[in-house]
């Protein structure tokens, strides 16, 4: 629960700088001086890339929120209990050692969306938060397109 507190406050922070830093463009935009309008012009396009990575990282977090809790009703999500370090980090040898099976079952089923959920699972408890977030982005893929399709 506190990660999506704290995914929430970097929201409204990040919203935040978006208003002022778009304000500001605004009055150098209105400003007539020539320095200023081009300053104003590159200011839109921070706020711009800015709400772009803000609706990309909100929209990722709500599809793979929407799909564990979809597992988790469904009762398929892994059932391994991995020992955990004081950190709160998985033990990584053991992950590794899960890892083949949740590949094996993406390889048997490419167009699952809980196979590719479960490898990001298994991904992320190897510490590869990179090709987690792949997986994951794959299984939300997936499971729109499957949703769009019925």
């Amino acid at each position: 629960m506190s990660a999506r507190i704290g995914a929430a406050i970097m929201a409204v922070l990040l919203g935040l700088y978006i208003v002022l830093v778009a304000q500001r463009a605004w009055l150098l935009l209105v400003s007539g001086e020539p320095i200023g309008v081009a300053m104003g012009i590159a200011l839109i396009v921070l706020p711009g890339i800015a709400a772009w990575a803000l609706w990309r990282e909100m929209a990722f977090g709500f599809g793979a929120h929407r799909l564990a809790r979809q597992l988790e009703a469904d009762d398929a999500l892994p059932q391994e209990q991995l020992d955990v370090h004081p950190s709160g980090r998985p033990d990584r040898d053991q992950a590794d050692a899960l890892f083949p099976i949740y590949r094996a079952d993406v390889e048997a089923h490419p167009d699952d969306w809980r196979a590719w959920f479960r490898l990001g699972l298994a991904y992320d408890g190897a510490g590869d938060r990179k090709r987690a977030r792949g997986a994951l982005r794959k299984a939300i893929a997936l499971e729109r397109a499957d949703r769009r399709s019925r």
